[in-house]
């Protein structure tokens, strides 16, 4: 049958486009563009940082601290060095203050590490993003203003496209803003659905009753945050062992922090990249 011509001319057009793409290049499940060896499932170490030392808590609790290091630069290279591609900070301090307190800190951490980074706590202004990102760090992770007003983070994913992860905390599969001092009434899985369609870099999603206790993430709300939206979500809380990694990886979750299992090495960070990288 003989075809008009310009559909063969379209069809030759997507033949050349085609042969034209490297072999190992594939579209991600979250419709990002990558390659084939990048992690199935991305390893971010967390920094913790608090006073300008670097620390883990307890559920979020400021009175349960553990310090595992006064030079928070020196733990990025160290984690870096064992492979590390990317680094989730947290300004616990700005967390509590409502602003960025640490930047000496993190901008030692980012100019050390040589990785990306992304940031949050306390970031509660356009102005804080913009300190931010001049400090050299790849995006930022807003929480309780974002949480509060969804309005301005919809304006504000706007104006920073693909540089505004949306940090969604919960405890009992609802949303805690200010640190996690305090719990809303609202349901974290319906806050990620009215955000789906912004142009965001990601969800990280932390269940607040599982950070830092060292049992496992809560595989149940993790999965159903990642079904509930096309956007990458990483997973926050209770991440202990290689097992762990291995089902996030089964749920379809882009990547997952981890903090306290790697600060005891209860998980050993090179393992760990290599499970997730399949």
């Amino acid at each position: 049958m003989n075809r008009p011509p310009r559909v063969v001319a379209n069809r030759l057009a997507i033949t050349r486009t085609l042969s034209k793409i490297p072999e190992n290049f594939i579209l991600r499940r979250d419709c990002a563009f990558g390659f084939r060896g990048e992690p199935r499932v991305l390893i971010l170490p967390a920094i913790d940082l608090r006073g300008g030392l670097c620390v883990r808590l307890r559920q979020g609790d400021y009175a349960q601290e553990t310090i595992f290091g006064d030079d928070p630069a020196a733990m990025a290279q160290r984690w870096v060095q064992l492979g590390a591609k990317y680094l989730h900070i947290v300004d616990l301090d700005g967390a509590k203050e409502g602003r960025p307190v640490n930047g000496d800190s993190i901008r030692r951490i980012v100019e050390s590490a040589g990785v990306p980074c992304e940031l949050g706590g306390g970031l509660r202004s356009e102005e804080h993003i913009r300190q931010a990102l001049a400090w050299g760090v790849d995006r930022v992770v807003l929480g309780t203003q974002a949480l509060k007003d969804p309005d301005w983070l919809h304006g504000i994913a706007q104006r920073f496209p693909g540089k505004i992860a949306l940090g969604i905390d919960a405890k009992q599969g609802k949303v805690a803003t200010d640190g996690w001092l305090q719990v809303t009434e609202r349901p974290a899985i319906d806050l990620a659905h009215e955000c789906a369609a912004w142009p965001l870099a990601a969800i990280v999603y932390t269940d607040i009753s599982r950070d830092g206790m060292l049992e496992g993430p809560n595989f149940t709300a993790v999965a159903a945050m990642a079904a509930a939206v096309r956007l990458p979500v990483i997973a926050s809380g209770g991440v202990t062992t290689l097992d762990d990694i291995r089902r996030l990886a089964q749920l379809g979750l882009a990547g997952c922090i981890i903090g306290r299992a790697l600060y005891e090495g209860r998980i050993d960070l090179k393992e760990a990249i290599k499970v997730g990288s399949g």
